[in-house]
């Protein structure tokens, strides 16, 4: 039986390393000079593979390409890789045997890395600020108000089967009343309830996507449906984002949408995860119109579309309100980012035959969503609870960012950002440090956060970290303080060697 479970050619591994491994700098005999000491080649090397599984950018058990395949990729001796692995091995990082190559480890009682953005155990939070997941608690006392509200009204539907695939026809009809007031027309048709807007997705792209098949996505984009669309076995197309916050890079997807002809694409438009960028009523407009040419279907996730914090920026046009009938725009919302994350209440709008379709393949998914939360948020749209919970979720984030902001420009002067008018996220330039090592090392140092290639394709947007609005106040300040310790380490060329422990409090 094979040792391994997976393979890495190559060519693909030498495009997640990253061009910082190339002939150059192997004549020169360094990768980097920090703090005045010299790395060889060879350690950069290996040090570039530790962190890629680290990371879960490259699997354990995942076979490695043979030392002369990688030279050649790399363009570099075979004795720097053979070098590398060999320090890998003696790591614990790297297993090998004679006829069967060499694949990916974890050195024993190393923790398996996760490659999604899991929340840390409640346990860890006395010793680590969690910055990984863009959540926030419950706005109380709305949760407990809507949960008694559920309860009471459960009675009725105890007394039947339970299994409603298209979600409870009360709460369907809230949520299509809710778009209409938008501006979008909508029947309960045109709506099926799921378990969050991550069971939405997977939905979607079960029913139209086939394995193999394009799917266009933001470069950066989110890091879980990113994933998500990897292990259904889809052909990710990355499309730039524009600078700053200026939203998409419409001659872009014009001409991807053009020339790939995606099957799917899936955009963020309101507050994008991670960027925060807002798009425009026209960008709307013509990624509708290039999608529609190009026969893709355009998911649009709204998961952040009332996180907006800045009370003079004008709410765009939903982008169904381009395309009224769904036949192109199918659209995603959830109740994770608005209210809480623990209500898993997801949603998707699109036009009745799209709905009947999801509907119909559902049985061989999940079957339906519980009951009881549909019956909470049904209860909050119902009496109003939803809008004033959203209130309390804005001022709460708008705070949350503020603080942030101000603690990390005081303790990270060279960290760059453009400051978003809305939804959980900062994107952020770490100064040409990179993100990998940052979020490695901030564990250590008792501040979590995602590295920038968790939300881009091969490895790209090494450079960065996302950094949410979960934390105020003392918990900023001691947050950016533990960055600030972080990147000085990172700076000095010292991660490898640090061994600070996991409960370190600043």
């Amino acid at each position: 039986m094979s040792p391994w479970t997976s393979a890495v050619g190559a060519p693909q591994l030498a495009r997640l390393l990253g061009p910082e491994h190339t002939r150059e700098a192997e004549a020169a005999a360094i990768v980097s000079v920090t703090g005045g000491r010299r790395v060889p080649a060879y350690r950069s090397l290996a040090d570039r593979v530790r962190l890629l599984v680290l990371e879960g950018r490259v699997p354990v058990a995942a076979r490695l390409p043979a030392e002369r395949e990688l030279a050649a990729a790399l363009g570099v001796s075979r004795t720097t890789v053979a070098a590398a692995y060999e320090a890998l091995r003696q790591e614990g990082f790297l297993e090998s045997r004679r006829g069967s190559g060499s694949w990916t480890a974890m050195p024993d009682g190393s923790p398996l890395p996760t490659r999604g953005l899991d929340p840390l155990p409640p346990e860890a939070a006395r010793s680590v600020i969690d910055l990984g997941c863009a959540a926030l608690p419950a706005p109380e006392p709305w949760l407990t108000r809507a949960m008694r509200g559920a309860l009471e009204e459960l009675p009725p539907y105890a007394h039947t089967h339970g299994d409603y695939p298209a979600g409870l026809p009360a709460l369907r009809q809230a949520l299509a009343d809710r778009y209409t007031a938008r501006g979008i027309p909508t029947m309960p048709e045109q709506i099926m309830v799921t378990t969050g807007a991550m069971g939405a997705v997977a939905a979607i792209c079960r029913l139209f996507v086939r394995h193999g098949e394009r799917v266009a996505v933001e470069s950066p984009s989110y890091a879980n449906v990113l994933q998500l669309l990897r292990e259904a076995g889809t052909r990710l197309v990355p499309v730039a984002m524009g600078p700053g916050l200026a939203g998409w890079d419409l001659p872009a997807w014009r001409q991807t949408l053009r020339e790939a002809a995606p099957r799917m694409a899936y955009v963020v438009a309101d507050f994008h995860n991670p960027t925060g960028s807002l798009a425009t009523d026209e960008q709307r407009r013509q990624l509708v119109d290039a999608a529609r040419s190009a026969g893709t279907v355009l998911v649009v996730d709204e998961t952040m579309a009332e996180l907006r914090l800045d009370d003079e920026v004008e709410p765009p046009r939903p982008v169904a309100a381009l395309d009224p009938g769904g036949s192109a725009v199918v659209t995603v919302g959830s109740a994770s980012k608005s209210f809480w994350a623990g209500l898993r209440i997801g949603w998707v709008r699109a036009a009745p035959d799209i709905i009947r379709s999801l509907v119909a393949a559902r049985a061989y998914a999940d079957m339906g969503t519980p009951v009881v939360e549909q019956l909470a948020v049904g209860w909050l749209l119902a009496t109003g609870g939803w809008d004033e919970a959203v209130e309390l979720r804005r001022a709460q984030a708008r705070e949350n960012r503020d603080e942030l902001v101000a603690a990390v420009r005081r303790h990270l002067p060279d960290w760059e950002f453009a400051v978003p008018h809305g939804g959980l996220t900062l994107w952020t330039r770490t100064g040409g440090l990179s993100g990998s090592r940052i979020a490695e090392t901030g564990e250590r140092l008792g501040v979590r956060v995602p590295s920038g290639p968790r939300f881009g394709v091969d490895g790209a947007f090494e450079g960065y970290v996302r950094l949410p609005f979960t934390v105020a106040g003392a918990v900023a300040e001691k947050a950016a303080t533990r960055l600030a310790a972080t990147a000085d380490l990172v700076a000095s060329g010292a991660v490898v060697e640090a061994q600070v422990p996991r409960s370190y409090v600043a």
